[in-house]
């Protein structure tokens, strides 16, 4: 007989319990619950999910006060863009005032993308300044012209990615960052790896070439544990690059797929507390 299995989460001097189905028995077809405890599970992930939503440690998506403000924040960041230079770019232009009523020029954004920026206690150089700063400027003069779809996150995405330089997961992470929207996903290599290991995601597919197929999917499996898309990529997505080591040694029964030929990547710092800033910049 599969019996179900708890979980608790303390708040304060509050016990909450929490109950999922048996570890055998099947969230999707072919899909098992798994354990709550065991990384990187199906239950796991509600589990977590739900904790934290019952501790009220929920994640603030949006990184600007005006979509003008989110779009400049997400294009900043991304892929090859530590998520502290992102940021720090994000905010110096802000400072400038690129993101208030008209939209700069695209000369003087590489001017100013090509000054040092300040982290902390040194001084770094933005990368792909001339590309950002075209890219930035074609997506600004367009907020100055056009009013973008904002009834849902699948049409402020399909609008977002007619801009120069934005991609489905980057037009994805402004329109759930903007909206709080659930009908779109942000799609990484972390969460590809999490559904690889979960069950959820078959071996043959890419965010690169599939990623609509593996959203629908991400999205159904959301669904089907019970929790929202936009707190379960955020959760996977630091969860799975604060783990690098463990997640590469799960791996191994993948060897033969080019995901796991890519080196995994500490993510802590030297005195071993997580990268906030990188988790709260997202992918």
């Amino acid at each position: 007989m599969n019996m179900n299995q708890c979980g608790a989460v303390f708040i304060g001097p509050t016990i909450i319990n929490l109950e999922f189905p048996s570890p055998d028995q099947d969230v999707l077809p072919g899909i098992k619950w798994g354990k709550i405890e065991a990384f990187p599970s199906p239950a796991y992930w509600a589990y977590q999910v739900l904790a934290r939503r019952l501790e009220v440690n929920s994640v603030r998506y949006k990184l600007g006060h005006t979509l003008k403000e989110e779009v400049g924040a997400c294009l900043l960041g991304g892929h090859g863009i530590p998520a502290a230079i992102g940021l720090a770019a994000f905010n110096m232009l802000k400072d400038y005032g690129a993101f208030e009523a008209s939209a700069p020029s695209e000369d003087l954004l590489y001017e100013l993308l090509s000054q040092p920026i300040n982290i902390g206690s040194k001084l770094v150089r933005y990368r792909f300044a001339k590309q950002k700063a075209r890219y930035l400027a074609e997506a600004l003069g367009k907020l100055d012209m056009e009013t973008p779809p904002l009834e849902s996150g699948l049409y402020l995405r399909d609008w977002l990615i007619t801009l120069p330089g934005i991609g489905y997961k980057t037009a994805s992470w402004i329109a759930r960052n903007w909206l709080d929207s659930n009908d779109v996903a942000i799609l990484d290599i972390h969460i590809l790896r999490a559904g690889l290991l979960g069950g959820f995601f078959p071996k043959n597919l890419t965010v690169e070439r599939d990623y609509l197929e593996l959203e629908q999917l991400f999205i159904q499996f959301s669904v089907a544990i019970g929790v929202k898309p936009s707190e379960l990529d955020a959760l996977i997505w630091y969860e799975m690059q604060s783990s690098s080591n463990m997640v590469f040694k799960l791996l191994e029964s993948f060897r033969d797929q080019p995901i796991v030929k890519l080196k995994p990547r500490l993510a802590r710092a030297k005195n071993g507390q997580a990268n906030t800033d990188q988790a709260s910049f997202q992918f």
